[in-house]
């Protein structure tokens, strides 16, 4: 009954026939029973997905995650307790030393990776605490205290081996620069390795960075000259434990 409104008239007595006389002929033209289409979807492929990062392997980002942890062997990469989330890219985000203070404040927990113009060498640090773009001084920055952080040179084609550096001078592990200066440098790792950009434009454009062994605030120096070096890209990192 609800739907009598809706049908035809003379569709509804052939209803109401069919119900009392299913053999008799109708006056209604009835069309076949519609054919159910099963359509089989395509087996699921697995979408290469883009690399996490344009400088360091899956590999590397294992070994960067044992030393964070202070493990003496290093994760598989299976088994990694650690996200690497993008924060910063030279190639998308500039060189220019603000941008580094500009999207990296307040930060922690942060890997800053760099890869040197002309060659296969990747340097970089790990610093647990919070860049911080606020200070006002007259001098470069302010010292911020850790035992935590490191520096390290990673395995590649020339280097059989990766090297890491931790902090000795720990009063002296990162340096926040002074707003005055972040026009001119970057990452600061207690001297061991810092960005610094001598025409106060890009790291890449000229002889913008280097890893002092003149200075003894990490265990070891990470190159066999203390000279500067420009480079071709560098990468910021978030460090987040998987849940």
């Amino acid at each position: 009954m609800p739907y009598k409104k809706i049908l035809g008239k003379q569709l509804w007595e052939d209803v109401q026939q069919h119900l009392f006389a299913p053999d008799r002929p109708v006056e209604s033209i009835i069309l076949p029973a519609r054919s159910i289409l099963v359509t089989e979807l395509p087996p699921r492929t697995n979408e290469p997905k883009d690399p996490f990062s344009t400088i360091i392997s899956e590999d590397h980002a294992a070994e960067i995650s044992s030393w964070i942890d202070r493990k003496t062997t290093t994760y598989s990469t299976a088994n990694v307790p650690y996200k690497f989330e993008l924060v910063l890219r030279g190639t998308k985000d500039g060189f220019a030393p603000q941008t580094f203070w500009n999207i990296c404040h307040g930060y922690a927990c942060t890997v800053v990776v760099v890869k040197v113009k002309g060659t296969d060498e990747i340097i970089g640090g790990y610093n647990p605490l919070a860049w911080d773009n606020t200070y006002n001084g007259s001098e470069w920055g302010k010292w911020m205290e850790t035992k935590d952080s490191f520096i390290f040179s990673l395995k590649n084609c020339n280097l059989q081996n990766s090297i890491i550096s931790r902090v000795k001078d720990t009063k002296y592990a990162i340096r926040n620069t002074y707003k005055n200066y972040q026009n001119m440098c970057g990452p600061y790792f207690g001297n061991g390795i810092c960005l610094y950009s001598n025409s106060k434009s890009d790291f890449n454009l000229d002889a913008s960075s280097y890893c002092c062994k003149t200075y003894h605030y990490y265990e070891k120096s990470l190159r066999a000259s203390s000279n500067g070096f420009s480079i071709d890209n560098y990468e910021v990192f978030k460090v987040v434990r998987k849940s």
